[in-house]
């Protein structure tokens, strides 16, 4: 079979989206490869003690204002249909690459908490505004896979910065490391010069506007609104709750099994790398799958492997006495299982027109970060009471046993057009 040609501008605006989306993933997990060292230095200069309990505690606090700043993208929503994707886009990248370099300076866990809070605006405005871009630039022959390539971004995005933790972290420390989230700043400048907005939003400007937001719950859509924000809600807690606690739970494992700080920190950057890998992987197989049984199976599918795994490695592999290498393994499957944020990408855009398209994949996206940042707050409450961490994040599995319940009730796009 023949696919449509890319042209330079679609070429080009891939290879920005698909950038920005790397050094997004990069910036993200940048906070959890850093997490302990972090708190170590900032929670005494803070006034706390910076005993392991402490630390995942304040950890989860931290990475729940994080979210709640990526709650709030659901402003570039209306903004990008408004003024455009591509500009969008680039505002998204130059916020977060910002503020992500500004946390190298934090002298507290408040300036800290409060760099990551506006970064968080910024990260989570870069998905939207990217999945948008390519659904509405690429043809329609190759957007499904090209959804499926720009997810990957993200999970490359996760193995630079295990790479830049390999080698930067263990010989400059935590500090270092949030200097490199600056360098999307080059990404924005690019964007601007060099990708022009897609023909599709283009047509749509002379088309008369109205309220966006109130669109995607107007005219029939609510139903279907309202089971995205569902689905993606369960995704962002049970995805980031072991993502973040991940390395982590390797240091934890690292020290058991007698091995010192800094190869500690080397183990978290392979462990890092093995899940990326197969996130990336899971990444690519979704719009095959999506494409050959359907969207909504797919996700079952999916959503099936991320309670397995979760459970695997949190509540099984964390506390047997030689954990660290079934752990490193079953880190593999959780990353394959994670991929399934590689459908929303295909999928979201699917489901609405070119007047509202970056208005709901925001939204849907950005409400779901509000419902994680709760579920953050309720998993520190739990590790701080419990004293156990492997046991409270194998708990993050049962969203995905009520997200199979959900997914009947959404709308199936296969084989339909973009509208």
């Amino acid at each position: 079979m023949t696919r449509t040609r890319l042209d330079r501008q679609q070429i080009l605006g891939f290879w920005a989206a698909w950038g920005g989306w790397v050094l997004d993933g990069m910036d993200s997990v940048i906070y959890a490869l850093v997490l302990t060292p972090a708190m170590r230095e900032l929670l005494p200069l803070s006034g706390f003690k910076n005993d392991p309990a402490t630390i995942a505690y304040a950890g989860s606090i931290m990475f729940a204002l994080f979210l709640v700043g990526w709650g709030m993208a659901f402003i570039w929503g209306p903004l990008a249909d408004r003024f455009g994707r591509t500009k969008c886009l680039a505002v998204t990248i130059l916020i977060f690459s910002v503020f992500t370099g500004a946390a190298a300076f934090s002298q507290s866990v408040w300036e800290l908490g409060l760099y990551r809070f506006l970064a968080g605006i910024g990260i989570g405005g870069e998905w939207a505004m990217a999945g948008t871009y390519v659904a509405e630039a690429w043809p329609e022959d190759r957007r499904k896979q090209g959804a499926g390539y720009l997810q990957t971004g993200y999970y490359a995005g996760f193995f630079l910065a295990a790479a830049l933790n390999y080698t930067v972290g263990v010989h400059y420390g935590w500090r270092a490391m949030f200097l490199c989230g600056a360098v999307p700043i080059l990404i924005t400048i690019f964007t601007l010069l060099r990708v022009k907005e897609p023909k599709r939003w283009e047509r749509d400007q002379t088309r008369p506007r109205g309220g966006t937001l109130r669109a995607i719950f107007s005219e029939g859509r609510a139903k279907r609104t309202i089971v995205n924000t569902a689905l993606l809600s369960i995704t962002i807690i049970g995805l980031w709750a072991g993502t973040v606690y991940e390395p982590t739970a390797l240091l934890t494992l690292a020290r058991n099994a007698g091995f010192s700080p800094a190869d500690g920190t080397r183990i978290v950057s392979l462990g890092t790398a093995i899940l990326s890998i197969g996130t990336i992987i899971g990444c690519l197989l979704a719009p095959v799958l999506a494409e050959r049984i359907g969207r909504k199976k797919t996700l079952a599918v999916y959503f099936t492997g991320m309670a397995a795994a979760i459970v695997a490695a949190f509540g099984w592999a964390f506390y047997l006495p030689d954990g660290l290498v079934p752990f490193l393994i079953v880190l593999f499957f959780l990353g394959l299982a994670g991929g399934n944020f590689a459908i929303y990408s295909l999928w979201l855009p699917e489901q609405y027109d070119t007047s509202m398209r970056a208005t709901a994949f925001a939204f849907c996206t950005s409400f779901g970060r509000f419902v994680g940042a709760g579920a953050n707050f309720l998993i520190a409450a739990l590790v701080a009471a419990s004293g156990s961490l492997g046991n409270v994040i194998a708990l993050t599995a049962i969203p995905f046993l009520f997200g199979l319940l959900i997914i009947p009730f959404a709308v199936e796009t296969k084989g339909q057009p973009l509208p």
